[in-house]
């Protein structure tokens, strides 16, 4: 209700009170800063002969001065949460198969790559006689509790599908009327 009243009076007039806008005097511009000035006086040629001209004594302070650099001595910090690799870590060739493209080809021993993660999963789960957990340690450099641990906790997706005739008994419940 608001709204209709203030729009009346916002709106009322309009015409008018624009075309009197429009036609007033435009106003003088605000007094330029001396900076602007002074860029319009930079396209005198007098000015441009002057930031172009070489000073001698300059040239001269220029050539005397001379810079040496040398990096800081770098110094190694004990401890501090931060380990330094003693040695180069060993690294195995992964065991991809037919999915070789997907994944990197070098891992260090203890780990495993994605695509060699869900494989083991699913050989263990589609054969768990064959795959055992300490052939799979043995197979791809890991601690037994490591793989003892991944097995049980992570299991890949399966996939199932329901027969038609299941979707015929859920669907064919009716519910009870009320009476």
């Amino acid at each position: 209700m608001g709204g209709r009243v203030t729009r009346v009076f916002r709106n009322f007039n309009v015409e008018s009170r624009a075309s009197r806008e429009i036609s007033k005097e435009k106003p003088t511009p605000a007094p330029r800063h001396r900076t602007a000035r002074l860029d319009a006086m930079a396209d005198s040629p007098e000015i441009k002969e002057e930031v172009f001209r070489k000073d001698d004594r300059f040239l001269t302070l220029l050539k005397d001065v001379y810079v040496e650099s040398r990096d800081p001595p770098v110094r190694v910090k004990d401890g501090g949460g931060e380990h330094l690799p003693s040695k180069q870590e060993e690294k195995r060739l992964t065991k991809l198969g037919h999915l070789e493209g997907l994944d990197v080809k070098k891992v260090p021993k203890g780990k495993i790559s994605l695509v060699e993660a869900l494989t083991l999963l699913n050989n263990h789960k589609l054969q768990p006689q064959i795959w055992t957990a300490e052939k799979i340690a043995a197979e791809y450099s890991l601690e037994l509790k490591e793989v003892n641990s991944l097995l049980e906790f992570f299991i890949p997706f399966a996939v199932q599908e329901f027969p038609k005739e299941s979707k015929k008994a859920i669907t064919s419940h009716k519910p009870k009327k009320l009476t």
